[in-house]
C-alpha cells in the first residue's frame, strides 16, 4: 500500500535523496517538548515562485515547539526556490523536497503530498497545509493542531468565524472570497464559515481515508476535502486566524481558477463529472464565456460596494 502511494506521488516529479534517506521529525533541543509523547506533524508547503519567502518561513517552522517535519512541493519554480530547500536540507534532516516537472496546479501538489506522507515508515499524526507566501502566520500551526487534538478530523484555518479577518484584500478579491464562500456553503450543506482558506490541519486517519478520492487540479481541492469530511462524518473544526495578503509578490488566484471552482462545486453538487482537463481549456478559450463571467464578477464588486451585502 505504501509503496503504491509512493509511487503515484512521484510518477510526475523528482524526489530529493533525503526523503528515502536522512528525514526525520525534529523538534527543539532544550523547548520542553516530549518528543516521545509528542504527536508527528507534517507541515506541508506547495510553492511557486517563494524564492523570497521560503527560507524564512522554513526557518520559522523549525523555531516551533513541535516534533515537526517539513514536506515543500515545488512546481519547477524558475527563481531558484527549491535550490534555497536544498540549501537548507544540507543544515536540517527535516525536510523533504520534492520537484514536481511543471505548474500543475494546488490540487495535485497537496494531494501529492499527502501520497508522499502516507508512504513513509512512520507518517505524521497529522499534517498542515499551507500558503509559503505568509498570508498564513506560521505562529498559528500550534492552534490548528491544538483543534486537532480535541477531536477534528479536518481543522480549518478560518477568516470568517468569530475572531478571523483578512488584511490587505482589494475589493474585488473580498467579494470573489466570500461568493465562493457563499456557493460552496449551500451547494456542499455544510455549517463551515470559511470552506474555501487553504490553511489547514488534518489528521493522518482522515488522509488515509479520503485519498482515493481527492481529484482536484487547483484551488477547489478546498471545498472537496470539506465536501468529502461531511461526507464520510469527520469532524470539522474552525481556529480564527488573520490572513494577510501576499506580503511579496503578486496574488495567484485568478478569475480562470475562480471559473474552475464554480464549475466544480456546481458539478459536485449535482453529482455531474468534472470537467476534464481539455474541457476546462476548451471553455476558458471561450469568448463570451468569459466576458459573462467577468461582467458578473463587476457587478458583484459594485453591489458590495455600494451595500456591503456579504
Amino acid at each position: 500500500m505504501k509503496e503504491a502511494l509512493l509511487h503515484e506521488a512521484i510518477a510526475e516529479g523528482e524526489m530529493m535523496p533525503s526523503f528515502a534517506t536522512d528525514a526525520s521529525y525534529a523538534y527543539k533541543a532544550g523547548d520542553g517538548l516530549n518528543a516521545i509523547n509528542a504527536p508527528t506533524i507534517a507541515i506541508m508547503l506547495p510553492t511557486y515562485r517563494e524564492a523570497q519567502n521560503i527560507e524564512n518561513l522554513i526557518r520559522e517552522i523549525q523555531s516551533l515547539n513541535l516534533n515537526r517535519l517539513v514536506l515543500v512541493v515545488d512546481d519547477s519554480s524558475p527563481d531558484g526556490t527549491a535550490n534555497i530547500v536544498r540549501r537548507l536540507q544540507r543544515e536540517y534532516d527535516n525536510i523533504i523536497l520534492f520537484v514536481r516537472p511543471a505548474k500543475l496546479g494546488l490540487g495535485t501538489a497537496i494531494t501529492a503530498g499527502f501520497r508522499l506522507l502516507l508512504s513513509l515508515e512512520k507518517p505524521p499524526d497529522y499534517i498542515v497545509a499551507m500558503d509559503s507566501d505568509y498570508s498564513h502566520n506560521p505562529n498559528d500551526i500550534p492552534r490548528l493542531i491544538n483543534s486537532a487534538e480535541q477531536g477534528n478530523d479536518l481543522v480549518i484555518g478560518s477568516r470568517y468565524s468569530h475572531g478571523g479577518k483578512t488584511k490587505g484584500w482589494p475589493l474585488e478579491r473580498q467579494v470573489i472570497s466570500h461568493v465562493a464562500n457563499l456557493i460552496a456553503t449551500l451547494m456542499v450543506g455544510t455549517r463551515t464559515q470559511d470552506c474555501t482558506s487553504g490553511f489547514r490541519c488534518y489528521s493522518i486517519n482522515y488522509v488515509r481515508n479520503v485519498i482515493h478520492d481527492l481529484h482536484s487540479q487547483t484551488y477547489e481541492i478546498q471545498i472537496e476535502t470539506v465536501k468529502q469530511a461531511r461526507t464520510r462524518k469527520f469532524r470539522i473544526g474552525e481556529v480564527p486566524i488573520v490572513f494577510s495578503n501576499r506580503k511579496r509578490g503578486k496574488s495567484k488566484l485568478t478569475k480562470a481558477e475562480f471559473r474552475d471552482f464554480l464549475a466544480y462545486v456546481v458539478k459536485s453538487k449535482f453529482g455531474v463529472e468534472i470537467l476534464s482537463e481539455e474541457k476546462s481549456i476548451e471553455l476558458k478559450n471561450n469568448f463570451f464565456r468569459e466576458r459573462m463571467v467577468d461582467e458578473g464578477i463587476e457587478r458583484l464588486v459594485d453591489l458590495y460596494r455600494h451595500i456591503r451585502f456579504f
